[in-house]
């Protein structure tokens, strides 16, 4: 196993190392430099690997073990919150607003964090993803507002979560909720969130070790999946619908 991360050639067609080279410190680190060209990302995750860097620093390529995701079979909004979101005019959309989206999850303050990692060339590069047809926005509105939404990407049946905001309190749990919902609908099974953190593990993520997660995703990349603009497919999603909504496991 390497003692520092793959510098990547040039040729995005250059297959990535393999996951088990990623470092234990810092956690998941894989790979340093390549691009963000469509061909490079599609080859990342497609392998479970993805792009996280800050200003300054060199494009760096991570694969963290253990991987934090949510099955879909038994994601449930909390009770309180779905209580809540009876009294609340919102409707969800997907792909309807994606620059406005990733446009906010970039510049809207968290708790606890300083700047942004989704630098402008991450922004361009996730554009051209979103034209290509395998980046996703789900969106929170209030009226005409845009309140809250997450971007992702989807390849086959697999869908890799990459960041949320709320600009009203609850907004992005709404987006996730109604984003698992249709999932479900659809078969697929397993959203990945990346690594993990308080709030999403009180959402209910769990933890699945990098070897179990990285078979599961070889699968359900080659499958069938909804590659194209979401808007018609994904149709509307209101709070009540939302609020009504319930996992297998509970039904």
């Amino acid at each position: 196993m390497p003692l520092r991360p793959i510098l990547l050639p040039a040729d995005p067609q250059t297959p990535f190392p393999p996951v088990e080279w990623a470092l234990r410190e810092p956690c998941g680190l894989l790979a340093i430099g390549g691009d963000l060209s469509i061909e490079r990302l599609l080859n990342a995750y497609r392998h479970g690997i993805f792009p996280w860097y800050s200003e300054g620093q060199p494009i760096l390529w991570w694969s963290p073990d253990p991987r934090a995701v949510f099955e879909t079979r038994c994601f449930a909004l909390p009770s309180r919150f779905r209580r809540s979101l009876r009294q609340l005019p919102w409707r969800v959309t997907a792909d309807q607003a994606f620059d406005a989206v990733i446009n906010a999850c970039a510049s809207v303050p968290r708790r606890h964090q300083d700047g942004t990692w989704i630098v402008p060339e991450m922004l361009e590069a996730y554009r051209q993803f979103h034209e290509a047809g395998h980046a996703h926005s789900i969106e929170v509105w209030s009226g005409d507002r845009l309140v809250g939404g997450l971007y992702g990407v989807a390849i086959g049946r697999m869908f890799y979560g990459e960041s949320m905001f709320s600009l009203e309190s609850g907004a992005s749990k709404a987006a996730l909720g109604a984003l698992m919902s249709r999932m479900r609908e659809w078969g697929w099974p397993l959203l990945d969130a990346q690594v993990e953190n308080p709030h999403l593990m009180q959402l209910g993520a769990r933890r699945m070790p990098r070897t179990d997660f990285s078979q599961t995703v070889s699968e359900l990349v080659r499958q069938s999946g909804n590659t194209g603009n979401w808007s018609a497919l994904f149709g509307e999603i209101d709070t009540a619908q939302l609020a009504a909504s319930r996992p297998a496991l509970e039904t």
